[in-house]
């Protein structure tokens, strides 16, 4: 990095690409660039610099790499157990309820949180919309179809055993889990950049589950008061366990479970 040829790429994909890199850690940032580096077997930063800024189809597959899209169905399921008890909580108060799975990626947290609404008694599934968005294209692409395959690294039987009966939720055709349309029904898609787009609103929970720690400290702060903007007052915010809220924007943000890392809009 130290001719400048790393920093040339993260200033070509901000300035031409469209890609916030400043808010990004270099260290995640640089993961990705040099996985693209071994793929189009270039040789160093510079090398790829120059394909970077002639081939088309590098730029689309680079800026798909940045997107963050590590994902699976109930991860952490303490967490979902502590959402679980949110989402009731919220249907003795409101008559709906709206969730926004943001960064969602290809989609498998939203429709757990489909899948948790709809195994749940307590739980009025028609009153419940969700709303998955992410920045990339391809893997929105794949959130609509709700069909994703079993690889050797990973066992999407094991991540449906959060619920007790996922079989009514789930239709598996060899390797393939094909989400039914009782689960799709609720679940939307669109494409939202958390870092440049607008806030939303009127939301009663907000998922972000393992972005932040992927960003620069100074531009958490932006992106949670976006997120504060989506909430109507005493809704709740979801984090990753291991991020934390700025302490500029607590006041923004009371805890309500500190393990879990469950926020109260203020």
């Amino acid at each position: 990095m130290t001719d400048g040829a790393f920093e040339d790429i993260l200033t070509f994909v901000e300035d031409e690409l469209g890609f916030a890199t400043s808010h990004y850690n270099d260290s995640y940032l640089d993961r990705r660039i040099s996985s693209r580096i071994r793929r189009t077997q270039r040789d160093g930063y510079a090398d790829y610099a120059r394909l970077l800024r002639r081939n088309a189809d590098e730029q689309t597959a680079l800026l798909e790499s940045m997107s963050i899209n590590v994902t699976e169905f109930f991860r952490n399921p303490d967490v979902w157990a502590g959402i679980r008890e949110v989402l009731r909580h919220l249907e003795d108060e409101t008559d709906e309820i709206r969730i926004w799975s943001a960064a969602c990626a290809d989609g498998r947290e939203a429709y757990s949180l489909s899948m948790l609404v709809h195994d749940d008694r307590r739980l009025e599934a028609d009153t419940v919309e969700v709303l998955g968005t992410d920045i990339s294209r391809p893997a929105l692409e794949t959130a609509r179809r709700g069909v994703y395959e079993e690889s050797r690294t990973v066992d999407i039987g094991d991540q449906l055993d959060f619920l007790d009966d996922h079989d009514q939720y789930i239709d598996v055709d060899d390797r393939a889990y094909h989400v039914t349309d009782r689960v799709k029904r609720p679940v939307s898609f669109e494409r939202h950049d958390l870092i440049n787009g607008e806030p939303k609103s009127g939301f009663d929970l907000v998922v972000c589950r393992n972005l932040f720690i992927y960003i620069d400290n100074d531009y958490k702060a932006s992106m949670l008061e976006v997120i504060a903007q989506s909430l109507r007052p005493g809704g709740i915010l979801v984090i990753g366990k291991a991020e934390t809220i700025p302490p500029n924007l607590q006041s923004a943000f009371a805890v309500e479970d500190a393990r879990l890392r469950i926020y109260c809009r203020e």
